[in-house]
């Protein structure tokens, strides 16, 4: 057959893939693992519908692509967590798939000894082995769902999902988003669009009936009765960012055109940082600063962290890679994250008491 003809089926090599159900009694959750799980689901539904003041923070690496290292950021995120409960709930980004342009490695679930190797199937048990890990630690996980077929196997683990820029307006994700147990996410594309967003979310909160796989990995017909807490998570775009008061107003001005409910998420990367890690500590100041200022749409903030600051190419030899530091997009340093949900907590808590001050000599006066 020459270089420039397609092959025939014959040319495609098929593997077997365990069962969702078989991957999950491998690899099972506890009655309190899930129970966990269900309660940080019900915090987040709370913060999304307006029901607890506080803010949800999704912190943590671009990408995952070392169990090791993900523990330890989740043992410092849940000291952290603790400290700011009051102001914040924090999530761990847990994010093991990650769009390509047009080629890289793509994340822990396709090839987690980052050799080319593909090891799916190792894959997907290591990620569902460290989202367990952190159930146990009693963190919350965070995770954008990239394949319509890996939700199955880990979404009984996910606090929060989302759907990416480069596949929000994807029909099959649409579909397939209406029918997760946690809340989820859409992001502006990579232009900046906000009304495709917007029109995803209208698409998931409705039911669907399309093709998917049940537990036991067969072909099947999914209805779906549709995801009443989906939203959008502004991310900015290749020409302008989207984060400041104008375009949160643009936001909502689209959201209730739609009759949808009046929630954002804003993050604080991709085109809102101009790809600048740094950038970062600016966006979440703005946005920090627009919450207490009465935008109380704003119901969460999404940081890219770890546990070294920046990022790295991937080496010849794997041992050459340094520990903590991320392998796609350059990350904050845990000092600097820390100090910064520090500082913002810190202005929270100050709001927050002057305001009941406030309220106590109100209500004085009248009485």
């Amino acid at each position: 057959m020459g270089s420039n003809q397609l092959g025939s089926n014959n040319d495609m090599q098929l593997d077997k893939l365990p069962s969702p159900r078989l991957l999950k009694r491998q690899h099972p959750a506890t009655t309190m693992q899930l129970a966990f799980i269900e309660r940080s689901r019900q915090t987040l539904i709370d913060i999304l519908e307006g029901n607890d003041p506080r803010l949800a923070l999704i912190v943590g690496p671009c990408s995952i692509h070392d169990s090791l290292a993900a523990q330890e950021f989740a043992e410092r995120l849940n000291a952290l967590a603790k400290e700011v409960s009051d102001e914040f709930f924090l999530l761990m980004r847990t994010y093991f798939e990650k769009p390509r342009t047009t080629v890289g490695w793509k994340g822990l679930v396709y090839d987690p000894q980052m050799d080319g190797s593909h090891d799916l199937v190792n894959g997907l048990a290591q990620a569902r082995d460290l989202l367990l890990a952190l159930a146990d630690q009693r963190v919350p996980a965070a995770t954008e769902f990239l394949d319509p077929m890996t939700p199955r196997y880990l979404e009984d683990l996910v606090t929060w999902s989302c759907i990416g820029a480069r596949t929000t307006e994807s029909q099959i994700h649409r579909q397939f988003a209406s029918g997760l147990p946690m809340p989820v996410a859409f992001k502006n594309n990579t232009s900046g669009d906000l009304e495709v967003a917007v029109n995803a979310v209208i698409a998931a909160s409705h039911p669907h009936t399309c093709f998917g796989i049940d537990e036991e990995g067969q072909a099947a017909i999914m209805r779906t009765r549709g995801n009443p807490f989906s939203h959008i998570v502004l991310r900015g775009g290749k020409a302008h960012s989207n984060y400041d008061p104008q375009s949160l107003a643009q936001a909502l001005t689209l959201l209730r055109k739609a009759h949808l409910p009046l929630r954002l998420l804003i993050d604080c990367t991709h085109g809102n940082s101009r790809k600048d890690h740094n950038e970062q500590v600016a966006v979440f100041e703005s946005v920090l600063q627009q919450f207490m200022q009465g935008n109380q749409a704003i119901r969460g903030i999404l940081l890219e962290s770890h546990l070294a600051e920046g990022s790295q190419a991937l080496p010849k030899h794997l041992r050459e890679l340094n520990y903590g530091v991320s392998v796609t997009d350059p990350c904050l340093g845990w000092d600097s994250t820390e100090k910064l949900i520090l500082e913002g907590a810190k202005q929270l808590r100050t709001r927050r008491e002057n305001e009941s001050q406030r309220l106590a000599c109100l209500e004085k006066a009248l009485f």
